[in-house]
């Protein structure tokens, strides 16, 4: 596998994903990953910011990059992430890439309590004022007046100097609006782990090179990672069922109807919506989502056979994070997924 190259021709580049976890199994978790090979390593926000465990996994590396795989925009005062920002690449050593998302509102009005606002809007806002607030704090900031975030910064005193002031930033999109925003103003992308194999490359590829073009920039500006569903057993059967619970997860946000409908599978949708309506029962939505629809949004089965799915996503990326299904699974079966994931991608740098 190590002589395949990605979409620009370099070498392939694997991601993990690191979870909030007891400190000496995360310090212990982030070697292994450095030591097999993992070009970097994601951390993602449900519920808390994701910047706690990535502190813990660049304090114990030495190489490998770290990530914000999302930090969600419009939850935090953009002051703070650009803190936050700071602070993680002055501890893992200009090692820190700022991962944003919009998610939905759903998320951040009706559980984080952020206020309505518009994603898209409201993520560019976030990226330009993270910018401004990186690149000046060291030196004394001008006022920024930007569509949500307003800030005089009269009595700020200057901070220490950062380690990178060009911090990059990447954004995560799952639809075509914000992988555009994303393209024009980030220095990469994040395909949404929902995204299938012919959305990816057939529908958001040619965007990408739209927007490239649009924007007056070249491919090399930009990084795309792709976060595909893995779900590696010898049991083709029982990876399915496992993949069940994460693919009617996602088809119960009503945000993403749209998505669903585009694949075909509307109907499915709305019927897990319908059963959130009544209270989230992981075993109830899953009823609604039949097992053509769970392998058009996950790879599953043994590992030979979903590299072979996967395979298509190295047409437009640049490095993927092999992602195991997580909703309506017991922990200890959540771990051997991504212990198979280890083996993958330890197999795929050998």
């Amino acid at each position: 596998m190590s002589a395949k190259k990605n979409a620009t021709g370099s070498d392939r580049k694997y991601w993990g994903v690191i979870p909030v976890m007891p400190g000496e199994q995360l310090i212990g978790t982030a070697k292994q990953m450095e030591d097999l090979g993992y070009t970097g390593a994601f951390s993602y926000q449900v519920f808390g910011p994701p910047f706690i465990p990535l502190a813990v996994a660049a304090a114990a590396t030495t190489r490998m990059q770290v990530a914000s795989g999302i930090a969600i925009a419009g939850v935090r005062s953009p002051f703070e992430t650009a803190m936050a920002a700071m602070d993680m690449d002055r501890i893992s050593g200009g090692r820190f890439i700022l991962g944003l998302g919009s998610s939905a509102p759903a998320w951040t009005r009706d559980i984080f309590g952020s206020g309505d606002f518009k994603p898209i809007a409201q993520l560019r806002d976030t990226v330009a004022a993270v910018r401004h607030i990186v690149e000046g704090a060291h030196k004394g900031l001008e006022p920024y007046e930007g569509t949500y975030f307003k800030a005089s910064f009269k009595e700020l005193k200057p901070t220490d100097p950062p380690v990178r002031t060009d911090i990059p930033i990447w954004v995560a999109a799952l639809r075509e609006k914000l992988l555009r925003a994303g393209v024009e103003i980030g220095n990469g992308v994040i395909g949404h782990p929902m995204w299938s194999t012919d959305w990816a490359v057939n529908q958001m590829g040619p965007v990408i090179d739209d927007q490239l073009e649009k924007s007056g920039r070249q491919r090399s500006d930009i990084e795309v990672n792709i976060w595909p569903w893995m779900a590696i057993n010898e049991d083709h059967k029982q990876a399915v069922e496992d993949a069940r619970g994460t693919v009617a997860f996602y088809a119960s946000v009503g945000a993403y109807e749209p998505f669903f409908e585009a694949h075909g599978f509307l109907q499915e949708a709305k019927g897990c919506q319908g059963e959130i309506e009544q209270g989230v029962d992981v075993e109830a939505l899953k009823k609604h989502v039949p097992d053509e629809m769970v392998e058009t949004f996950a790879a599953c089965g043994p590992m030979e056979l979903v590299a072979e799915k996967i395979e298509p996503y190295w047409q437009i990326a640049d490095s993927i994070c092999p992602t195991p299904p997580i909703w309506g699974l017991p922990e200890d079966r959540v771990q051997a997924y991504a212990e198979a994931l280890a083996g993958f991608v330890h197999a795929a740098n050998s």
